[in-house]
């Protein structure tokens, strides 16, 4: 017999179960979301992938991700492929069907499959000695150029043990190019680590992006775009240009390239486009004052884009013409779109979210000023109550005009208890779309009554490259400040309780909720830190990207200044932590080292009294990915917060989960 499990957990079963149909972490972990649609070039037809989580409490996997396909002129979507995940969805030129990777259960790596639109079965079209990462279409459709790695080379006398070398055994990525009719693909000539390839679009060339080796910190400070002959496979040219590198695309005649990338080394994002000759040489920057951030691009004809962007906390589609001239096409300020796919026709499939909704897939017409909403992934939302939510705007402390986002709680009587939740990066934003995830209280906090504060402080992206890098070479300075100063505009202004004030982040966030928790201590009553930075000095040592860091972030090198690092490092004011901080961590993290919470765990718990915990996730690293995992994030962070927002006179809480298992 089937048992369901009713999370009872002592300290917040009464404030979820008090109003009837409101969001809870068991719905949390249920959500599926729509991840990414393309359009067939004839407009008829969507593929699209649906992520679908596991039930947490029978198995702690990654979320699969699922094939659709909605046919617009029949009005219906269809599974395709539902029994294992797909990755690199793409129409097969002049083939009638979808390819796309895949690793099932007896491949030996990931293999290209295809499936056609007709339905049926998916079949194995290529599987090379490793797995197959990305891949793309020569205009014939039997063409087929891919990145994967090279088979390696066994040692023959290998010890039977062997230690691990440090960053001694990297192995790059390259692509290649193949006839389906030939069993022999070729190497393109590309030195370093490969990881993106395209056809031009008459198929005589490739461009390829690559990085000088498989380093993190290589891809994203050192990629650069090479052209390369498909049939010679070598290297003919190379765009010039320094800086974090995205989406590129050959325009339609095959003279240009477009490309989003960087300003310069120094830009924390690849947020900007320019446009390239074929031929190589150096790129031109468009719409270089743009206070906004692009994020995707695709060519509506030789001189004009289709375009992506962020201003702010809203997005928008739009064109941009080779001169630099911009016009936006979409907007819907309740939207927060995250991706399209353009047809021949000019019609648009994107994906969006909402306050209401995570993501789900949306047709735009040729010349229409409304979408239509084509998917319901999560029926069930309709009949929950979420709370409102506002887009604010405020003063910093020395003027600069600061963006945040506000879900107010479902019930509120006297003053509201308030979690803060810093974004990772900080090159990165919150958009005006659904905010609620195993890492974001959200609407779940709203349900408790929260108030739920999401700043854009000054670093963030999607208002241009000034303030994007506004907060370079002042780490936990200005830019958390921001964040105290919104704190103190929702204290004075949406009846926030200023001794309920929680705090709560990951990666850079956790960052920010450790200096709060140290630091500014005596604003903040309670801390959950996820993969957070305690201690700068260290942590240079241990990151898999110390040079980005100093190129977009520090701007200056750590044994340049010691004493400013340790100063701008929370372990360095843990004797006076008052704030009870909950530290979370994925114990395979090579982004920021768990010995960066083990640092703050310690310093907390030998100099002060105050309520500390670290819980390590096996198997996890810069976050969560798999579904037990995420559960029991969210669950210990309401945990914490209730315990200390609500109840000034509480204990810690247990170290296990009460769980109340019903037949």
């Amino acid at each position: 017999m089937k048992r369901s499990i009713t999370i009872l957990l002592f300290l917040i079963a009464h404030t979820f179960f008090a109003q009837e149909n409101v969001l809870t972490p068991q719905d949390v972990a249920k959500i599926e979301v729509i991840t990414n649609a393309v359009i067939s070039p004839n407009g008829d037809k969507v593929a699209y992938q649906l992520l679908v989580p596991a039930d947490p409490t029978i198995e702690n996997v990654p979320s699969k991700s699922h094939l659709y396909v909605y046919d617009r002129t029949g009005k219906t979507s269809t599974p395709f492929v539902t029994g294992y995940s797909v990755s690199n969805i793409k129409f097969r030129p002049g083939h009638n069907s979808i390819t796309f990777t895949a690793k099932k259960e007896n491949d030996k790596a990931t293999a290209l499959y295809e499936i056609p639109l007709s339905g049926g079965e998916a079949q194995k079209l290529y599987e090379f000695d490793a797995s197959i990462s990305s891949f793309d279409w020569h205009s014939n459709g039997n063409r087929l150029a891919f990145v994967s790695n090279e088979k390696k080379e066994k040692n023959g006398h290998a010890l039977p043990y062997q230690p691990e070398i440090y960053e001694s055994d990297l192995q790059n990525s390259s692509a290649f190019v193949m006839d389906l009719n030939s069993a022999t693909p070729k190497k393109l000539e590309v030195e370093g680590h490969v990881t993106a390839v395209q056809w031009s679009p008459e198929g005589s060339k490739l461009a390829v992006s690559a990085a000088p080796s498989s380093l993190v910190d290589d891809f994203y400070t050192g990629q650069k775009i090479y052209i390369v002959d498909a049939n010679t496979t070598g290297v003919t040219a190379q765009i010039e240009h320094k800086a974090k590198m995205g989406q590129f695309e050959w325009g339609p005649d095959g003279k240009k390239i477009a490309f989003i990338a960087g300003e310069d080394q120094h830009d924390p994002i690849d947020g900007r486009i320019f446009i390239a000759d074929a031929t190589g040489g150096k790129p031109q920057i468009l719409q270089q004052q743009f206070e906004g951030q692009f994020h995707a691009l695709s060519w509506k004809d030789n001189k004009t884009l289709n375009f992506l962007a962020s201003e702010g906390v809203y997005s928008s589609l739009g064109t941009l013409d080779t001169n630099g001239n911009l016009k936006k096409t979409f907007e819907d300020k309740n939207l927060n779109i995250t991706g399209f796919s353009a047809a021949d026709n000019n019609s648009i499939a994107f994906v969006a979210n909402s306050a209401q909704h995570p993501g789900e897939l949306f047709l735009l017409n040729a010349k229409a000023s409304a979408a239509e909403r084509i998917t319901n992934s999560n029926e069930w939302l309709k009949d929950k109550k979420l709370g409102n939510q506002e887009v604010i705007t405020y003063k910093a402390s020395d003027g600069m005009e600061i963006q945040g986002i506000l879900i107010h709680p479902l019930e509120s009587t006297g003053k509201i208890p308030l979690i803060t939740v810093v974004h990772g990066g900080p090159e990165a934003h919150y958009d005006n779309g659904w905010l609620t995830a195993y890492s974001m209280p959200g609407h779940v906090g709203a349900a408790q009554g929260y108030a739920v504060f999401y700043p854009n402080y000054r670093g963030s992206t999607g208002r241009g490259i000034e303030f994007a890098k506004s907060s370079q070479g002042d780490p936990a300075g200005k830019e958390f400040d921001d964040i105290i100063d919104g704190i103190d505009f929702l204290i004075e202004n949406h009846n926030i309780d200023r001794d309920k004030v929680g705090v709560t982040g990951g990666s850079y966030g956790g960052y920010a909720t450790a200096w709060m928790s140290t630091r500014h201590t005596d604003r903040f009553a309670a801390g959950v830190m996820s993969v957070g930075i305690s201690n700068n000095i260290s942590k240079w040592g241990t990151s898999d990207i110390p040079e980005e860091m100093f190129l977009v972030h520090s701007r200056k090198r750590i044994w340049d200044d010691y004493q400013f690092y340790l100063e701008r490092s929370p372990i360095f004011y843990a004797d006076q932590a008052k704030t009870p901080l909950l530290i979370l961590h994925g114990k395979e993290d090579t982004r920021v080292d768990p010995g960066q919470s083990y640092e703050l765990y310690r310093h907390i718990k030998t100099r002060t009294d105050t309520p500390v915990r670290l819980v390590l996730y096996p198997e996890e690293g810069h976050g969560n990915r798999k579904s037990t995992a995420r559960y029991d994030f969210n669950l210990r962070m309401m945990r914490w917060f209730d315990t200390y927002l609500k109840n000034q006179t509480a204990e810690v809480p247990g170290i296990n989960l009460e769980l109340q298992l019903q037949d």
